[in-house]
């Protein structure tokens, strides 16, 4: 079994994204704005590391919390006004 180290917060937000931003007509979704989004939400959410299979299953579960729902939705929203206000492309 192979072991590995992963903030599962970035899987979480990649999964997240792509439909939130879909919501959003006005606003460019290049990718180098995208890893703005990705990059302002992670650094505004607590990391949640995982190390196994087994931690990824924890975190699946931990992912259906409500709270934990409303914190990443919170946060990509408020990176997508930031980005969308300040593109660098």
């Amino acid at each position: 079994m192979k072991i590995f180290l992963k903030n599962y917060m970035e899987v979480v937000i990649d999964r997240i994204l792509p439909e939130l931003l879909s919501g959003f007509e006005d606003i460019c979704k290049c990718e180098k704005c995208q890893m703005d989004i990705k990059a302002i939400a992670l650094n505004n959410l607590k990391p949640h590391y995982i190390v196994s299979e087994k931690g990824r299953l924890y975190e699946k579960v931990y992912e259906m919390d409500m709270q934990f729902c409303v914190d990443v939705m919170k946060a990509l929203i408020n990176a997508i006004d930031i980005v969308s206000k300040n593109p660098r492309h």
